[in-house]
Parts: C-alpha cells; sequence; structure tokens
C-alpha cells in the first residue's frame, strides 16, 4: 500500500513539474491535489454507501416479498421492516454479504 501511495505522490511531483514553467505554484499545487485525489478514487462499488441505503434500494428495487424469496432470511419474510433488517445484517455477515452482492448485481444491470 504504501508503494502504491508513494508512485502516486511522485507522479504528481512530476505532473506538477511538467506543468509550463510560467504557472504560479499556487495552479501548480491545485493541479497536484487534484491529480492525487483523482488517483485515490475508489473502484468499489458500495464505496460511499451505508447499509440502510443499500437495503433501502432493494426494496425499492424488489419490494419486501421478492427480496424475502431472493435471500431467506426472516427479516426479509415476518414482519419486515428496514430498522430490523438493519440490526440483523449488522450482527450476521453472511447474511450482509448477501445483501451487498444483490446490490452489486443490480448496479450492473442496464
Amino acid at each position: 500500500m504504501k508503494i502504491i501511495f508513494l508512485s502516486a505522490v511522485l507522479a504528481a511531483l512530476l505532473l506538477t513539474n511538467s506543468v509550463a514553467d510560467n504557472g504560479s505554484l499556487v495552479e501548480k499545487t491545485v493541479l497536484c491535489r487534484y491529480q492525487l485525489s483523482r488517483m485515490h478514487q475508489s473502484n468499489d462499488p458500495l464505496h460511499g454507501k451505508t447499509l440502510e441505503m443499500i437495503v433501502t434500494a432493494l426494496v425499492d428495487h424488489f419490494g419486501w416479498k421478492e427480496l424475502g424469496q431472493i435471500i431467506r432470511i426472516n427479516c426479509f419474510n415476518s414482519n419486515p421492516s428496514i430498522k430490523s433488517s438493519l440490526t440483523f445484517l449488522r450482527k450476521t455477515p453472511w447474511a450482509r454479504k448477501k445483501v451487498e452482492d444483490l446490490y452489486i448485481s443490480i448496479l450492473d444491470r442496464p
């Protein structure tokens, strides 16, 4: 991880130094920070998504009944609610993984 970060810093510094010589130090610094932020953007489709956002999106997409048929867990089938689902999913890693995988699969669909 340190090597990747150092490579990103080195690339940004090289890019900064390649700016025209008449560019100001402020312009070079802004460009360097912009390039660093772009290099560290996550490719993880779950990045920035809360579990509540994921469950809500799945319920909106499938509805409780179909969601309960796809992922057979009681919190989706027996008196389902967002709150009870979140409580269960936060305590049960295998169920959370199934929910996250289903969410990723609907993101990949056109």
